[in-house]
């Protein structure tokens, strides 16, 4: 007997031979309507159950929420909505639901918030918004890779326990085995990490960059796709506090290279997406549709979402220098109105999230690439522009995100790379290696970091970041 998933079975067509199928219960109707699913699909399969030939028992086990094995055969559906159904012969419970407890969690039929959602992040994953989510993920999980490989990258490990801050912001979450309730005290009375497990002061990575950037000077193009780590007092709807992190490094490659990579990556997965998630985005964008009736006309989006997704993919993204934008952001009815709620005054500003949404869904109406940043707001090992004051670093911006991509040319000149984290107070012998890299064999080389999660929330529409992570960590949040 022949075991298939629900996902190809929808698109076999009637047969005489027996098969089984398992999967949980969505519904069970009138004694007689079973809707089965296996998670291969969001599509649920239709078993019709001859009730009289069945125990009544055995009837009342079918319930939300049970796991079962049907056996039958594959007929033509006399119903709406599919093509084949089952008709069943056999049904064995291979685990009850009872359902007064189900009616307390939220695989209950009625609608849940997000939040709701949120709180049984354990059974989420079984509703038709949060399965079409994840099997998104999972896709665009492989079509990073996939675009990597084919394109000559050698997929490297970076560590996950780190003694550099790459980025300098110093929001870290530090590892230490210490007994945290009395440490051992040097001479002055500080914690003595001499003693500690890496005879150090550690902590979980926020990238892996500096430690690609050493592999790429060998191997040539490199990319990274692991976990960061932020300890970022952040509770917004577009930051975590654990994530997953793509960070390609290129030698050889400028900051234009560097541009046309990440818009060329970018158009491969979301096209890779829209090719192999059609039913997940097509479900995903009737919700959004659904959720948007209830906001003003302005705030709804003006594409559908897999237009807007078809959009990027064949669209060139718009490159715009930091000191155009300002000159545009200056000028614009909303910071001239002050409806920004940063106002921008001047060339130097630390853009914010309102300004690069407002560039790409106000102004450019298109994805969005800055380049060539003033040098004082950016991180030491991005290369010093001839000017002097602004640095090759570039962010691509979408609608509905803001930032996705962050990254720049390297500083590959030693005795400026080493004079920069002089002026910032970077510890030299902490990243001896990372100067070395700039002593033997120094080349022009680039790389970015796309946070995974921003693009899966771009792609499946959802608005909070945190319901396109398994089991999201944030700010008062490490539960499950």
């Amino acid at each position: 007997m022949q075991q298939k998933r629900i996902i190809d079975l929808l698109e076999t067509k009637p047969a005489p031979i027996e098969i089984s199928i398992n999967g949980w219960v969505r519904a069970f109707r009138s004694n007689r309507f079973i809707a089965l699913n296996d998670g291969s699909t969001i599509k649920n399969l239709q078993c019709v159950v001859d009730f009289e030939n069945f125990e009544e028992s055995l009837l009342k086990k079918i319930t939300v929420g049970a796991a079962v094995q049907v056996f039958g055969t594959i007929v033509e559906s006399q119903g709406q909505g599919q093509k084949v159904e089952i008709q069943v012969s056999k049904v064995e419970i291979l685990g009850e639901a009872d359902p007064e407890e189900v009616k307390l969690t939220i695989l209950s039929p009625k609608r849940h918030s997000l939040e709701k959602l949120r709180e049984e992040a354990h059974l989420r994953i079984r509703t038709n918004t949060f399965s079409a989510v994840m099997r998104t993920r999972s896709k665009l999980a492989f079509a990073v890779h996939e675009y990597f490989q084919k394109n000559g990258f050698n997929y490297m490990n970076t560590p996950i326990v780190t003694g550099s801050d790459a980025e300098g912001a110093g929001e870290m979450f530090r590892v230490s085995a210490l007994d945290p309730k009395n440490p051992p005290l040097d001479e002055n009375g500080n914690i003595d990490y001499k003693q500690d497990f890496f005879e150090k002061e550690t902590n979980l990575t926020v990238s892996g960059q500096l430690e690609a950037e050493t592999y790429a000077m060998a191997l040539g193009k490199v990319y990274t796709f692991g976990p960061t780590f932020r300890a970022e007092n952040s509770n917004t709807s577009r930051h975590l506090a654990e994530f997953w992190m793509i960070e390609p490094e290129v030698a050889f490659n400028d900051l234009d290279q560097n541009m046309d990579l990440a818009e060329d990556f970018i158009k491969y997965v979301v096209n890779y997406a829209l090719e192999n998630c059609k039913d997940d985005l097509e479900f995903l964008e009737q919700r959004l549709l659904q959720e948007e009736k209830s906001k003003p006309q302005a705030e709804r989006s003006e594409m559908l979402l897999r237009d807007k997704l078809a959009f990027i993919g064949e669209n060139n993204f718009k490159r715009v220098s930091y000191t155009e934008a300002i000159d545009i952001l200056k000028n614009s009815k909303p910071n001239k109105k002050k409806k920004f709620k940063y106002v921008i005054e001047e060339w130097g500003a630390d853009l914010q999230s309102e300004h690069e949404r407002f560039l790409v869904e106000k102004h450019f109406k298109c994805p969005v690439i800055l380049f060539d940043y003033p040098a004082n707001i950016k991180a030491f090992y991005m290369r010093l522009n001839d000017d002097g004051k602004t640095v090759r670093a570039m962010d691509v911006l979408f609608p509905g995100i803001g930032e996705i991509v962050g990254g720049s040319q390297r500083e590959e000149r030693y005795d400026v790379l080493k004079q920069k984290m002089a002026d910032l107070n970077i510890d030299e012998e902490e990243l001896y290696w990372y100067l070395d890299l700039r002593k033997f064999g120094t080349a022009v080389h680039s790389g970015f970091g796309l946070g995974f999660e921003r693009l899966v929330q771009f792609v499946t529409g959802m608005g909070n970041i945190r319901d396109v992570i398994p089991y999201p960590r944030s700010p008062g949040n490490a539960s499950f």
